[in-house]
């Protein structure tokens, strides 16, 4: 039986052996999911196909990127289904049309700006847009920033340094924005979400989080909920612990938590279970498309097993389909 996660009116069902796939293709590790206007489901992979194109039935539809991507991270989708394509190993973002046409590129492509210089980019992390369409960016691993951009790419300001103080960040990892202009970042090694205005000032920031990785904001414009990918300890001696993740955490425009999914006893690639949240996406129905790196975390998380055949091939997405009774 399918395993359900979570409680009240939000119960998931995990839609198990969701993507399938061509005859010996294989995702690896999935770094971000979006949905475009017709619940197509588009997922960045560090496979051989960066872009794999299905169906909300996990039926394949085509695939793109290939020879164009280093190091699949983040994605975006716009109301016009324009894909933001945030590449960490490149330090470049993508707007590329839902079948690979590149309309734009920021950064220069290869070229990382000095470590923790502020300046862009040094291994970007995500995108969102404001109201107006300008774009955010996460940056990341090599800096500490959020960059702001006119919608063509033109640098506007950039905000963020180093540190665990308000408005300073441990890995930027992921961004989202609201109908109202809010901007939301992932601080994941600080263990909260903070939350800026749409220039930058620092208004408050959520806790009781466990290395939020994956960001998404949904619901709605007025009254929009967020669910947040959180991944499980990383380190050995917190390895074991139990109720730290991963899991999923959906929560209120204020931070509240409404319902959590998951991550009680460990990762694991049973139905029910979760290795390393890193992207999350919802389809028209309120399903939620869950992109995992579970290819890279498999040595922190179990360091004395060998891997399944399948988190390489395909587990590391999974569908959790809204319980509608």
């Amino acid at each position: 039986m399918p395993a359900i996660l979570g409680s009240g009116e939000h119960r998931y069902r995990v839609v198990d052996n969701f993507a399938k796939l061509p005859d010996g293709w294989q995702l690896s590790d999935v770094a971000s999911v979006a949905v475009d206007s017709k619940d197509r489901v588009y997922v960045f992979n560090r496979g051989a196909h960066p872009m794999v194109v299905l169906d909300r039935e996990g039926n394949f539809l085509r695939s793109f990127g290939e020879g164009l991507f280093s190091r699949a991270h983040g994605l975006h989708i716009d109301a016009d289904d324009n894909l933001y394509c945030t590449d960490d190993g490149d330090h470049t973002v993508r707007k590329c049309t839902t079948d690979g046409k590149v309309l734009l590129t920021i950064g220069i492509p290869a070229k990382p700006a000095p470590f923790m210089s502020g300046e862009p980019f040094h291994r970007c992390t995500h995108t969102a847009l404001s109201p107006k369409g300008e774009i955010y960016v996460s940056d990341g691993y090599g800096n500490a920033r959020v960059h702001k951009f006119t919608p063509d790419g033109r640098l506007i300001k950039s905000w963020g340094e180093p540190g665990t103080d308000p408005g300073q960040f441990n890995i930027v990892h992921n961004i989202a924005t609201d109908a109202d202009g809010w901007v939301y970042v992932a601080d994941r090694e600080n263990h909260r979400v903070q939350v800026f205005n749409g220039e930058g000032a620092y208004e408050t920031q959520w806790n009781n989080l466990h290395r939020p990785c994956a960001l998404c904001c949904c619901g709605g414009a007025k009254s929009p909920t967020f669910v947040i990918g959180e991944l499980g300890p990383g380190l050995a001696v917190n390895r074991k612990v139990p109720n730290l993740g991963p899991r999923l955490s959906i929560v209120d425009a204020k931070g509240k938590r409404i319902a959590r999914l998951g991550g009680e006893d460990g990762p694991g690639v049973a139905s029910g279970k979760f290795l390393a949240p890193h992207g999350i996406a919802l389809d028209s129905k309120g399903d939620i498309y869950v992109g995992e790196v579970g290819v890279t975390d498999w040595k922190t998380s179990f360091p004395d097993e060998e891997m399944p055949a399948v988190v390489r091939a395909s587990r590391c997405l999974q569908k959790l389909e809204r319980v509608r009774e």
